[in-house]
């Protein structure tokens, strides 16, 4: 592990990944919500940590809201780097 390195969770990861995309296009979660037709609540939940379990369905239609491919939501060192998850 490298010094200075973050742990976080596939879960934080994604909840930071939609943060991150909507600063990069200038929108709201709100209007990520609306563009991609998940409810606010579902996306409120994931970036507010609330929900651990995202469904790749809902991954993939928010990626379509915003116009990006799956790969492009994953491909970033944050997925690159995450440490295996033991439950």
């Amino acid at each position: 592990m490298g010094k200075g390195r973050i742990i976080m969770s596939i879960s934080e990861a994604v909840a930071n990944r939609i943060v991150e995309l909507c600063n990069e296009k200038h929108i709201t979660i709100n209007k990520m919500s609306t563009i991609s037709g998940v409810t606010q609540s579902t996306v409120n939940d994931i970036v507010n940590h609330r929900s651990k379990n995202i469904g790749i369905v809902t991954i993939k239609k928010l990626c379509d809201g915003l116009s990006i491919t799956i790969t492009e939501f994953f491909d970033t060192d944050m997925f690159k780097e995450l440490e295996q998850e033991m439950y």
